[in-house]
C-alpha cells in the first residue's frame, strides 16, 4: 500500500511519555495509519534519521482571535512546531458583537492583550454577529495550523447587557439566562469552552476592567451550568490575583472554581504564576488542585514554562528613561536618528541628570532584576548577569551602564525584566509546577502583548532550555516535555484525535533536530495591518512540521501549504 507520507527512521517520542523508539510513521488521508518498521511506500518520504519525531504541539493559550482573520500563518506560533492553537482566552474576543460595537471589542483586546487597535481595525473583516456566525467565518479560513476557540465572557456580557455589562454592573436573572443561552449556543456550534477574566490587571484601552471582572457567583455558575448540560467544554479563568494584585484572592477564586467543576462535572483551568508578594502561594494552589480530585472536581492550574518577563529596549512600550524629558523629546525622531543622538555625550549627561531615581515604581530601581537577553536569549539569568551586578563588578554607575548597554546592537538590544515566576531569580519553582500532575502548560499568549512580551516560543524553549541546555538545576526528560506539549493539553481541551503518534490519530507531526535547535532573539517587526508593530521570535532546527499529512514548515520556512482548519468542539480518535 502506498501512503501519502512516510516519516522514516526517526526517534519517535509518541506524546504518551513512553520511551523514545526508532521507527516509521505513515499518514494517509490526513491520519496516522501505521507506526513501526517498514510501514510501506509513500508519495513522499522524509528521512528522519537523527531527528526527534513528535506529535504536533498543542498550544491552549493564544490570542489569535483577530489575527486569524487575515494571517494564514499565525506567526510566531507556526515557527515553533505548533499544529493546533486555542484562542478566545481571558474573556476577550470578537463574538458575539452587535453592529456598531466592533470598536468596543477592539478596545478590550487592545487594552488587555496589547494588540494594536489600528491593526485590528484595518485587519478584521467583520462578517458575523453571533458566535456561531464567527465560527462559520473561521471555517472558511485556510491556515498553517488548526484553530479552536472559546466563547469570551467580555463579548457576551457586552452583547447582552450593553453599557451595564461594559461597566461591570451586576447581572439580573434575565441577563444571566440570556448569556447562558449564547454560551450554550456557541459551545453547541463548536466552541471548545468558555473563558472569563477576573484580574484587575486586564483592562480595556479606556482603563476600565474587562466586562465580567466582578461577576458574582450566580452569573459564573449560571453560565457554567450550560457546559454541564452539554457534557462538553472547558471553563477557562484568568483569576483575580493572578498578576499578584491581591494575594488573598487566588484561594478564594479556587474555592468557587472547585465547587463549579464539581457541580457541572467539567474541567476548569486557571492561570497560575509565582508572584513576588506571595512567592509560595503557588504551592498552596497546587495542593488545592490535587485535593480537589478527591472531591470530584477537576481544576487545572495553567502554568508557564519560563519567567513571565517584560522585554525592554528602545523599540518597546516601556523604557527605563521614559519619564525623562531629554529622552521623551527624541521619541518623534526616526529610530536610527534617535539612537545617533543618544550617543552624544552632552545629551547623555542631560538624560542621566533628569528624573528621580527614588520615585515609586521607577524601573531604575529594578537594575538587580534587569538582564541583557543576549543571543541566544537567556531566560534563566542569575543576579550576577544583572545590569546592577555587572556594573558594580566594573566599578561603574549602574544607570549609566544601562544607558550604554541599551545602545548595543545598533540600539536594538533587549533586556528581560521578570515580573512573575521568578521571585528567587531561578526557575526551580517553574520546574516543580510543570511536574505537578494537574498542571497544564500554557500562557504563551501567541498573538498578544505585541510591544512588550514574546512568549509564543515556549515550545522551542521547552526543548532547548529544559531538555537540553539548562545548567542551573535539573532538566526535564524529553518524553515528559513532549507529553506536556501534546497529549496533556489535547486531552484537557477534548481534542482526543491528536497529541499522540498512534494509528487513527490526526496526522500532525513535528520533526526536530534536537542538537541543532536554536531559539533566536526576539525582534521588533512592523508587519501587522496599518503598519502595526509586534515582537517576532523564530527558531532554527525544525526540519518539518506536518498538519493533517501536509508539510507546512520545512527547514524553518513555511512551504505555502495551508491544511489547517477550524476545530469544532470535542474530537474523538
Amino acid at each position: 500500500m502506498s501512503h501519502d507520507l512516510v516519516v522514516k527512521s526517526g526517534s519517535i517520542i509518541d506524546g504518551t511519555g513512553a520511551p523514545a523508539r526508532t521507527g516509521d510513521v505513515a499518514i494517509t488521508d490526513g491520519k496516522i495509519v501505521a507506526v513501526g518498521d517498514d510501514v510501506g511506500s509513500a508519495r513522499r518520504t522524509i528521512e528522519a534519521d537523527g531527528l526527534a519525531v513528535t506529535p504536533g504541539f498543542v498550544d491552549i493559550h493564544t490570542h489569535y482571535d483577530g489575527q486569524v482573520t487575515w494571517d494564514t500563518q499565525l506567526s510566531p506560533s507556526c515557527y515553533h512546531g505548533v499544529t493546533t492553537a486555542v484562542m478566545g482566552n481571558c474573556g476577550v474576543g470578537f463574538a458575539p458583537v452587535k453592529p456598531g460595537d466592533e470598536q468596543f471589542l477592539i478596545g478590550l483586546m487592545e487594552g488587555v492583550e496589547d494588540i494594536p487597535g489600528a491593526a485590528l481595525s484595518e485587519g478584521i473583516e467583520w462578517s458575523w454577529e453571533s458566535f456561531p456566525e464567527y465560527l462559520d467565518a473561521l471555517e472558511k479560513r485556510q491556515l498553517m495550523m488548526d484553530v479552536g476557540t472559546q466563547v469570551p465572557h467580555g463579548s457576551v456580557r457586552a452583547y447582552v447587557m450593553g453599557e451595564r455589562g461594559a461597566n461591570n454592573e451586576p447581572a439580573t436573572a434575565e441577563d444571566i439566562a440570556a448569556m447562558a443561552a449564547i454560551v450554550k449556543g456557541g459551545v453547541a456550534a463548536g466552541a471548545l469552552g468558555f473563558s472569563t477574566s477576573r484580574t484587575i490587571a486586564h483592562r480595556a484601552i479606556t482603563g476600565e476592567p474587562v466586562p465580567g471582572t466582578f461577576a458574582a457567583e450566580d452569573e459564573l455558575f449560571g453560565i457554567g451550568r450550560v457546559l454541564g448540560e452539554l457534557g462538553e467544554g472547558i471553563f477557562e479563568v484568568a483569576g483575580a490575583g493572578a498578576a499578584g494584585e491581591d494575594i488573598a484572592a487566588p484561594k478564594a477564586e479556587f474555592d468557587w472554581m472547585r465547587r463549579l467543576s464539581k457541580e457541572i462535572q467539567r474541567p476548569v483551568t486557571f492561570a497560575m504564576l509565582q508572584v513576588d508578594a506571595a512567592p509560595e502561594l503557588w504551592r498552596e494552589l497546587l495542593e488545592l488542585s490535587a485535593n480537589a480530585v478527591g472531591e470530584g472536581a477537576e481544576v487545572f492550574p495553567q502554568v508557564a514554562g519560563r519567567p513571565f518577563g517584560l522585554l525592554m529596549g528602545h523599540q518597546t512600550d516601556i523604557h527605563p528613561f521614559g519619564d525623562r524629558p531629554g529622552y521623551v523629546s527624541l521619541l518623534e525622531l526616526p529610530f536610527e536618528e534617535r539612537i545617533r543622538r543618544m550617543r552624544d555625550p552632552e545629551l547623555k549627561r542631560k538624560i542621566l541628570s533628569e528624573g528621580d531615581p527614588n520615585a515609586p515604581g521607577m524601573m531604575i530601581q529594578q537594575l538587580g532584576r534587569m538582564f541583557a537577553m543576549g543571543d541566544p536569549p537567556n531566560y534563566e539569568p542569575a543576579y550576577e548577569d544583572s545590569v546592577e551586578a555587572i556594573a558594580k563588578a566594573q566599578g561603574r554607575d549602574p544607570v549609566e551602564f544601562l544607558y550604554d548597554q541599551l545602545l548595543g546592537r545598533d540600539g536594538k538590544e533587549l533586556f528581560l525584566v521578570p515580573v512573575l515566576n521568578y521571585s528567587y531569580l531561578n526557575a526551580d519553582p517553574i520546574l516543580e509546577m510543570m511536574h505537578h500532575p494537574r498542571a497544564a502548560l500554557g500562557l504563551g499568549d501567541g498573538g498578544a502583548h505585541c510591544g512588550i512580551i514574546c512568549d509564543a516560543s515556549i515550545q522551542t524553549f521547552m526543548l532547548t532550555h529544559w531538555v537540553r541546555d539548562r545548567t542551573r538545576g535539573a532538566k526535564l526528560p524529553l518524553e515528559f516535555a513532549v507529553k506536556r506539549m501534546t497529549q496533556d493539553p489535547a486531552q484537557l481541551y477534548g481534542l482526543h484525535d491528536r497529541g499522540v503518534i498512534a494509528p487513527g490519530m490526526k496526522g500532525d507531526l513535528t520533526l526536530v533536530d534536537l542538537d541543532g535547535l536554536r531559539l533566536r532573539t526576539p525582534e521588533m517587526v512592523h508587519d501587522l495591518p496599518a503598519g502595526g508593530r509586534r515582537f517576532m521570535q523564530r527558531a532554527e532546527g525544525y526540519k518539518a512540521v506536518v498538519v493533517g499529512g501536509e508539510v507546512t514548515l520545512e527547514n524553518d520556512e513555511p512551504t505555502g501549504a495551508l491544511p489547517g482548519r477550524l476545530v469544532r468542539g470535542a474530537q474523538h480518535a
